[in-house]
């Protein structure tokens, strides 16, 4: 790998480490199939009816997840870097995809093919508890954000993504946001006051009383700092 793809691996191999101990054997193995590719903002990964074929690991850069319902784009994931990401039912059942990938910024990525993937699954039993793993990732993330959506307020939804991911703000479209949290937009324009309020009081980055915060295990947590995923919160 080049100087740049070797940070980018770093930040992968620091990522698995929070799931799976993996020799450095088998993270050579690992980074035999990896392909590292950059697309500029708004590139189009996998579309509505194709079918996933990779898994990417986001080394710099924003993927927005999403479906029309009529004309109307329903964001449900969004994953900065740090973490992994793809359209993963496909991926896992070969069935086409219900959503759009796309890039909202410029993205520099690590992928693995569904081949690779099974090739690694098929050279030892720790690849294939690996995979378990991971798939347990994506599922409780993706649990744990319908969960949310269904226990809290709007304005509690709210708060707590902000504070869980302040970075996103400024970098997402508020319109996005709102889909994302399935709030309106005119409503979160009413709630974006409540930052501003909550830094002027000391309730951010840790400060913020103990029954305010999203109840998540370490390795969500650590997730979440990276972005939501499918997923996610």
């Amino acid at each position: 790998m080049s100087i740049d793809t070797t940070a980018i691996f770093g930040k992968l191999e620091y990522f698995l480490n929070q799931f799976f101990n993996l020799s450095d054997k088998e993270l050579s193995q690992l980074k035999e199939k990896l392909i590292f590719r950059q697309f500029p903002k708004k590139h189009t990964l996998i579309r509505e009816g194709e079918t996933e074929g990779c898994l990417y690991f986001i080394g710099e850069g924003l993927i927005h997840q999403y479906f029309y319902k009529g004309k109307e784009v329903v964001t449900t994931d969004l994953v900065c870097e740090g973490t992994i990401t793809g359209a993963v039912a496909s991926f896992l059942s070969g069935q086409p995809s219900h959503y759009f990938l796309e890039t909202m910024e410029p993205t520099s990525v690590l992928c693995i093919s569904r081949k690779d993937l099974d090739g690694l699954y098929a050279s030892d039993i720790k690849w294939q508890r690996f995979g378990r793993i991971l798939i347990t990732h994506f599922f409780l993330q993706q649990e744990m954000h319908i969960l949310d959506n269904i226990r809290y307020s709007i304005r509690e939804r709210f708060v707590h993504f902000a504070e869980a991911f302040p970075a996103l703000l400024k970098r997402v479209p508020q319109r996005r946001l709102a889909s994302y949290l399935n709030i309106k937009p005119e409503t979160f324009t009413r709630l974006k006051p409540l930052i501003a309020h909550r830094k002027k009081n000391g309730t951010e980055n840790g400060n913020h009383p103990k029954n305010n915060k999203v109840t998540t295990s370490k390795k969500t947590s650590d997730r979440k700092r990276n972005g939501p995923a499918s997923k996610t919160y």
